[in-house]
């Protein structure tokens, strides 16, 4: 009897656990439920002038517009002899060369059929020329060019005036990421200042005395504080220079610097403290504080316990678990996305990829796979599962360039099978 109430107790026991954990599931929201969130508080923080040498990486908000035609006169693109058609067409073949016409020069007129001019790439045609032949295609020989082909068009190997933009048209269009070949549009018009989308002020805060400074020799079972320095690297990949604040676990130390954060700053975000174990004492301090809670806890493997706001001033808090690679997960599937937003940026169309090996995951939680992104001969997106060890092993982050998304309504997932994929390194 002795046993059998013990084994009964511990059925018991194992069905209140399970009980439990669907009515902690239940109460979650689900990754698209905290997407939809998330998208819908968005934040328009203005514009700036900048100088042009300073705008790599910024977004662009206002159009470039064209100072004049592009190009800006009809131009070769071609070394070679500039002459009239017409002349060809009616079966001459040897051209007298009134000159060299070089690129920057002005342009040297024709006066008849059987005259050309030697041109180099990029000078300017006469309006008395219509037709550019490579010297491949030619015999210069005192004075004289002869063509040695039988077969050429109208028009050839010339780049008209106006044919690329008009005077006035957008060369470049607003809400896009400056790069290399923005800087060069802007310089091309002589756009040395150019308006950007202003960036919008953040704070990252760390919580935990289990935390010991980066360059501390930390104790036994304390870590060096990692995630702070993490998440303003990603970043800066936004030109957004972040400060780093660290709190002890002590409430009203976390309760004056969270104050103080939320009038100070546009977005807070915190890794650590938003869990259910003592010593996290964000959500009550947020609470106090007045900040509007939209969601607490998404039901996703890692990152389940996120946190998500935000303050009567306009202040967001993005407050994310403490584990490396659920604070990594949730700023490139949630915060990312939602900076993109707030910048104006045109949306990432859906990256999706093919894992190439079965996969199973039995919790009916959204699980964030770490994947080896890579491309197969035919060009298309696979992706190697890599999983690691849980949600501190953020060593394995290094190895791995994405997360693949699996859906928690299925547990087995087949090879060859289609998912999205939210990638963090470039994939070459």
């Amino acid at each position: 009897m002795r046993n059998g109430l013990e084994e009964l107790s511990k059925w018991e026991l194992l069905t209140t656990v399970h009980l439990n954990l669907n009515s902690l599931i239940h109460t979650m929201i689900s990754v698209a439920e905290a997407e939809k969130i998330i998208q819908s508080v968005c934040r328009d923080y203005g514009s700036e002038i900048i100088s042009m040498e300073h705008a790599l990486g910024r977004v662009l908000a206002e159009d470039i517009l064209a100072d004049r035609d592009f190009p800006a006169f009809t131009r070769s693109t071609m070394d070679g002899i500039a002459l009239k058609f017409e002349g060809f067409k009616n079966g001459l073949r040897e051209f007298k060369i009134l000159g060299t016409q070089a690129a920057g020069d002005d342009p040297i007129d024709l006066s008849s059929a059987d005259e050309c001019i030697e041109i180099m790439t990029g000078a300017a045609v006469p309006s008395t020329a219509d037709t550019v032949i490579r010297y491949e295609d030619l015999e210069l020989q005192n004075g004289t060019a002869r063509i040695n082909i039988d077969k050429i068009e109208v028009g050839q190997n010339i780049h008209l005036r106006g044919a690329d933009k008009k005077q006035g048209e957008s060369v470049a269009k607003a809400n896009h990421l400056i790069d290399a070949a923005i800087i060069g549009i802007a310089a091309s018009v002589g756009k040395m200042q150019i308006s950007v989308k202003k960036l919008p002020k953040i704070v990252i805060i760390s919580s935990g005395d289990e935390l010991s400074k980066i360059e501390e020799i930390p104790t036994t079972y304390q870590l060096r504080s990692s995630n702070g320095p993490t998440l303003k690297a990603i970043l800066n990949k936004f030109k957004i220079r972040a400060e780093l604040i660290h709190i002890p676990d002590e409430p009203e130390s976390i309760r004056k610097e969270i104050a103080k954060a939320l009038n100070s700053y546009d977005i807070l975000i915190l890794t650590g403290g938003v869990s259910m174990g003592k010593f996290d004492y964000l959500p009550q301090t947020f609470e106090s504080l007045g900040v509007r809670k939209h969601f607490h806890k998404v039901r996703q493997k890692p990152g389940k316990p996120f946190w998500f706001g935000e303050y009567v001033s306009g202040s967001l808090v993005f407050a994310f678990p403490g584990n490396p690679v659920s604070s990594f997960m949730c700023m490139h599937r949630y915060f990312i996305p939602w900076l993109q937003k707030a910048f104006g940026l045109e949306s990432n169309r859906q990256l999706m990829a093919s894992i190439d090996s079965d996969f199973q995951f039995s919790a009916p939680l959204t699980y964030f796979l770490q994947v080896r992104l890579w491309l197969n001969e035919c060009g298309n997106l696979v992706a190697s599962p890599a999983p690691g060890h849980g949600s501190g092993d953020h060593v394995n982050l290094i190895d791995a360039n994405a997360f693949m998304e699996l859906p928690e309504d299925q547990n087995n997932f087949t090879k060859g099978q289609l998912f999205r994929v939210w990638p963090w390194k470039v994939i070459l």
